[in-house]
């Protein structure tokens, strides 16, 4: 029912049906009021279709229903309302209109809960209609269809100037808008500076993206002199308008006493607010806390949590470090198989680690040919981009015949393509120069490329080097020389090289003999499982050669040794049995 006050009220309020729909809103009776646009709406008025489209977009009176909003929004933009191309616009932009949505109207209050897309080309349609009119927000919602809508429709020297024009209108969302262009591009002084104006204006303006940017800008002095405490004024302040990536910057603000004392609990539950709105650098930054040494003590699986939601969310690195705790099993069960799946999906994002990692995962026998050939394709598709790294890993696949057929002869091209930068390709350059797989063979040149991966630190061409270095190839005999660069292979952990130190100390070589220590270096090959210093302990221990017989420990390693296939074990330990027997 009506009241009194309303009915007498009506017929002097301004605009009829429409500005009494407005008194109705102010005084607390937005249902009342749509039901006096609706019937303008029927009527024809293109105002109160209008304002019956937008009641729908914002729920003002009537459930929100972004279908009947873009149904009747087209009504009265077709009749060339300004406002409403403006209103449409935005709503195809961000998504919230079904395809079928402004063909009819939709009774089905749950029509609008299924996911949806934005649809950039209606989006541009209503935005470029009303921005010719000189709406300045439909300049700025066609700056951000040409800025970030798809591939095929960009174009930022157009969008600069639609956003622009939407600033000198004096559109907040322009503002934010030109700012950001300015920092795009070309980073002149004199471009920052004027970005930092117009993001000084929309943050004035309330815009919460803007005052995170202003933060931002702020805190590291971009376009503006560096001010650490208001830059993390304006963090806590987005953070608090509700903006997730605000939420995450005052956060680690809070975490780590960056321009506000340091409060762990507080700091933590900024970064998790972030991250359960959606924010995927947050939930990733989360994972990085836990699993990482820092102020919080790690917690494998609370990391493996934050990374999945993280990864989910798009976040490249988070899905990395997610197949790292499955194949390590930390956190989570062992599972090279979802290993695999986390860094290929990496890998899809862009993420050039993790194609390396789904590489060595890949390339083993039992993976499909099918991964096989992507690591080939990935690999080939950015060296041929100048990527150095990249055409290494593609020579690797062209060498082993990962992905397709064997070829040497491109693996060579790729390899030394690569060499000039990148280590391991030097040894592997080498490697074919030596075995003259794809090239001529040139020792001396063999040497020179596995010098320089030597100097690199690279374990693997210490040793190729050495072994140069002992017989004399590519150049002069240096045996002293290969002793140190086996040691150098041996810090590093390379059990052939703990080998090579043993056969070089125990004599025979341009180096005073020392058994004591070929014993203690075969010692640590054997230990780690290397089947000739297993043999050659076996040989120590039962002759004393070292000076102390021990046939028991002779015993143990020549078995070791014959259990790995070393004939000459057996042979040992038939020899040794005789001996403890006796005639």
């Amino acid at each position: 029912m009506i009241n009194l006050v309303d009915r007498l009220a009506g017929p002097f309020l301004r605009g009829g049906s429409i500005g009494y729909a407005d008194y109705l809103i102010k005084r607390g009776k937005p249902q009342r009021a749509f039901t006096m646009l609706a019937r303008g709406a029927k009527a024809g008025k293109q105002e109160a279709r209008y304002r019956v489209g937008c009641a729908y977009a914002d729920g003002t009176g009537v459930p929100v229903n972004h279908a009947n909003a873009a149904y009747w929004l087209k009504l009265a933009a077709d009749a060339g309302h300004l406002a409403a191309k403006v209103k449409l616009a935005g709503l195809y932009l961000h998504g919230a209109i079904p395809m079928q949505g402004d063909e009819a109207p939709v009774a089905d209050l749950f029509a609008t809960r299924t996911k949806l897309q934005p649809d950039y080309v209606k989006a541009q349609y209503w935005a470029q209609l009303a921005a010719e009119e000189g709406q300045p927000d439909a300049q700025a919602l066609l700056g951000t269809v040409l800025s970030l809508g798809p591939e095929e429709m960009r174009d930022q020297t157009a969008a600069e100037e639609w956003y622009r024009r939407a600033a000198e209108g004096g559109s907040a969302q322009g503002h934010l808008g030109y700012g950001r262009a300015l920092m795009s591009g070309e980073r002149s002084d004199a471009r920052l500076r004027e970005a930092a104006v117009h993001i000084t204006k929309a943050a004035d303006a309330g815009l919460p993206v803007a005052i995170h940017l202003l933060g931002v800008m702020l805190h590291h002095g971009i376009g503006v002199a560096p001010d650490l405490l208001r830059g993390v004024h304006f963090y806590k302040q987005a953070a608090e308008l509700g903006l997730r990536a605000g939420q995450a910057s005052w956060g680690l603000a809070l975490m780590e006493g960056v321009g506000v004392k340091k409060d762990l609990q507080n700091g933590e539950s900024w970064l998790r607010r972030a991250a359960l709105g959606g924010d995927a650098d947050a939930a990733a930054r989360l994972g990085d806390l836990y699993v990482k040494p820092g102020p919080l003590p790690p917690n494998y699986g609370e990391a493996a949590i934050w990374f999945s939601r993280a990864a989910e969310g798009g976040h490249a690195g988070a899905a990395r470090m997610l197949g790292q705790l499955y194949r390590t099993g930390s956190g989570v069960a062992q599972d090279v198989r979802v290993a695999k799946e986390w860094f290929r999906h990496s890998a899809e994002l862009g993420d050039q680690a993790s194609q390396v990692e789904f590489a060595k995962l890949a390339i083993n026998d039992n993976a499909a040919p099918e991964e096989k050939l992507l690591v080939r394709d990935w690999f080939g598709s950015r060296a041929r981009k100048g990527d150095p790294l990249a055409a290494y890993n593609f020579g690797i696949c062209l060498a082993r015949g990962v992905g397709g057929e064997r070829d040497d002869n491109e693996a060579v091209i790729w390899l030394r393509k690569a060499a000039d930068s990148v280590p391991k390709a030097q040894y592997w350059y080498g490697l074919m120069l030596a075995q003259g797989r794809g090239i001529s063979v040139d020792l001396v040149e063999a040497r020179a490329w596995y010098s320089r991966a030597a100097e690199n630190g690279l374990a693997e061409a210490q040793v190729a080097l050495a072994e140069f270095y002992l017989d004399g190839r590519g150049g002069k005999r240096d045996h002293p020389a290969a002793l140190e660069l086996f040691k150098l292979a041996a810090e590093q952990g390379l059990v052939g090289a703990m080998f090579a130190l043993g056969a070089m100390h125990g004599g025979g070589h341009d180096i005073q003999a020392d058994r004591v220590t070929a014993q203690a270096w075969y010692l640590k090959a054997a230990e780690k499982g290397h089947p000739h210093a297993q043999l050659m302990l076996g040989r120590y221990f039962a002759r004393g050669l070292a000076g102390t017989t021990d046939l028991a420990k002779a015993r143990l390693w020549l078995e070791k040794a014959a259990a790995k296939g070393i004939p000459q074990a057996e042979k040992d330990l038939v020899q040794l049995m005789e001996t403890v027997s006796g005639p």
